[in-house]
């Protein structure tokens, strides 16, 4: 019984010795894939981004426009507010200004708002689009959960959330 056992071992061994060696020599398959280039970005949407992701980490905090805190809006509010673009305080205002655009044309700088609350359809998050990487949008926004934060739209919450996206740069 030893003898198998150590037989089976070693065959266990061997064989996944064997496969990572063959794994390590094959090459990459080769991808039908253009390469996707990546939107301009503006300046002036540039340093609004960079201006946010200041605020990683910040906790949530109901009306907050702070390092001591800040809500989802409060981060809009404050973020183009430091380059003097006047902005409305609250989710629901924001929702209703700029430009409406599709999703497929979001580009860094734009905001995207979704709907979080159970059976309802009514904007009440919003987050600053800071990359567009292919079919990938990440943005900035304050979380009740974790503060401060990027995230993917294509994660299934914010998926499933997405309302609108509005351009006002």
């Amino acid at each position: 019984m030893k003898k198998v056992y150590l037989l089976l071992l070693i065959i266990a061994t061997l064989s996944s010795c064997g496969s990572s060696k063959n794994a390590s020599k094959r090459s990459k398959p080769k991808s039908n894939k253009t390469a996707v280039s990546k939107p301009p970005v503006s300046n002036q949407a540039a340093s609004i981004i960079d201006y946010a992701k200041t605020f990683r980490g910040v906790k949530y905090k109901y009306g907050g426009i702070s390092k001591k805190g800040m809500d989802c809006s409060g981060l809009i509010y404050t973020s183009f507010g430091k380059y003097d673009i006047s902005m409305p305080r609250t989710t629901s205002e924001l929702s209703k200004t700029g430009d409406w655009i599709d999703i497929k044309k979001v580009i860094p700088g734009d905001l995207v708002f979704f709907a979080t609350r159970k059976n309802s359809r009514k904007v009440n998050h919003v987050g600053i689009v800071t990359d567009v990487l292919g079919d990938e949008i990440y943005f900035i926004h304050a979380s009740t959960s974790r503060g401060v934060m990027i995230s993917k739209v294509s994660e299934r919450y914010w998926y499933l959330a997405y309302v609108q996206a509005r351009r006002y740069l």
